[in-house]
């Protein structure tokens, strides 16, 4: 399943979500694709969508959750990614 939390994130002089599948990697990107969202918005397990394309997520499918639920999914699914454990490029 496709999950997005509200825009609350500050950056860049807009406001962010995060996109993320607590399904698989593949479901995340072909839904972001979808979305208009360039691969570069992806940081290592989940998108981040400017507010601009937030009405867009919840139009395709995606489900709004709190941040912190969103976190957990990740967790339970066995798809998070803590910045500390991702190795260095």
């Amino acid at each position: 399943m496709i999950l997005v939390d509200e825009p609350r994130w500050p950056g860049r002089g807009r406001l962010w979500s995060h996109l993320v599948s607590d399904v698989s990697y593949d479901e995340l990107h072909v839904f972001a694709e979808m979305l208009g969202a360039p691969r570069r918005a992806f940081d290592r397990d989940h998108y981040d969508i400017p507010e601009n394309r937030f009405p867009m997520a919840l139009l395709l499918g995606a489900t709004l959750v709190r941040s912190r639920d969103l976190s957990a999914r990740l967790r339970a699914a066995g798809l998070r990614r803590p910045k500390h454990l991702t190795p260095k490029s």
